[in-house]
């Protein structure tokens, strides 16, 4: 609404729009502040009139975010500030968007498909892998799995896609076409191996639209939505999701120089970016793979860099376990 407005203009605005709030900028398209229900009462009962400008209503101070900020994030805003929107404003104070409670506490339903690796034999998991593929091994109570795709089903995301090859008939057995979740449950079956990027060449049709990839022994408390998202902003090829990973030297260090010493370290802390096994790729990525001929997720990403497509990392700081040995299932327990 320009700030020119009168408080009639405002009322009706807010009538039309049903959005509790009315967003006020200059001929720039400069945010100046906003309107509520509130702020009109209040002005109403201080002498204004229907005929007064709004100027003198304005909350200038209003809260506002930036274009990049993640769902998650903005709830909490919304949550600690007890307010139901907040403009979305770019660097130039331009407003380009209003995040509503409503809409946002709500994911939206995708059709982006979701492909869980789930063939692998998990040998370092033994004993608890040699009757009983990986994915199905329970935590609290429930198969891996299920709880990745419950986290998805939760974030929007309706159609997946399971990668299955070492016990995959109970994998089938136990999920079935997904009705019981609610979901719809396709699968990819690998005759052999084909590593954690490998199966994806088995994808038929190719999807049209980017598409998630997790690992089936990654649990996480990811929104898989917000990464997905952040793939779009990004225009990227491929997404991977990456996790801080620091470890502290357990002695002091001697920088030398030939045979100089010229400074000392004591028992450093090195920080680096791990791989977290859960990616968004384009459907152009896939044809960097060979039908049927194994491949790891680095190497795809190799690949494409290769090609000189752009690959991103996005860095997460939720909860996060890759359960590959029993002292990680035993930590996914508890």
């Amino acid at each position: 609404m320009p700030i020119d407005s009168t408080i009639q203009q405002a009322i009706r605005n807010l009538n039309e729009s049903s959005m509790k709030i009315v967003v006020v900028v200059n001929a720039r398209g400069e945010l100046e502040g906003t309107i509520s229900d509130g702020d009109i009462r209040r002005g109403l009962l201080k002498g204004l009139d229907f005929n007064s400008p709004i100027e003198s209503i304005i909350h200038r101070n209003a809260l506002v975010v930036p274009p990049a900020l993640g769902r998650e994030t903005v709830m909490q805003l919304m949550r600690v500030n007890k307010i139901q929107q907040i403009p979305v404003v770019d660097e130039r104070q331009q407003v380009v968007g209003l995040h509503l409670w409503d809409e946002i506490s709500t994911p939206p339903v995708r059709s982006n498909l979701m492909v869980i690796m789930a063939g692998g034999k998990g040998i370092r998991l033994r004993p608890f892998t040699e009757n009983c593929p990986k994915p199905l091994v329970l935590v609290a109570g429930k198969p891996m799995l299920e709880h990745i795709i419950e986290r998805g089903k939760l974030e929007g995301f309706r159609h997946f896609v399971l990668a299955i090859h070492y016990l995959g008939h109970m994998i089938e057995d136990y999920f079935g076409n997904g009705d019981r979740l609610g979901v719809r449950i396709d699968y990819l079956r690998e005759q052999s191996p084909l590593g954690t990027a490998g199966a994806l060449g088995l994808l038929k049709p190719r999807p049209e639209a980017p598409f998630v990839v997790t690992n089936g022994d990654v649990l996480t408390d990811i929104r898989y939505g917000e990464l997905l998202d952040f793939h779009l902003r990004h225009n990227a090829a491929a997404t991977m999701a990456v996790r801080l990973h620091e470890w502290q030297h357990p002695f002091g260090v001697v920088q030398t120089k030939g045979v100089e010493i010229v400074g000392f370290e004591e028992k450093p802390i090195a920080r680096t970016h791990i791989n977290a096994g859960v990616y968004v790729l384009e459907p152009e990525a896939l044809s960097v793979l060979e039908n049927g001929a194994p491949c790891d997720m680095p190497t795809l990403f190799e690949r494409l860099q290769a090609k000189m497509k752009r690959t991103v990392a996005y860095p997460m700081h939720e909860p996060w376990l890759d359960v590959g040995r029993p002292d990680d299932l035993s930590l996914a327990n508890a």
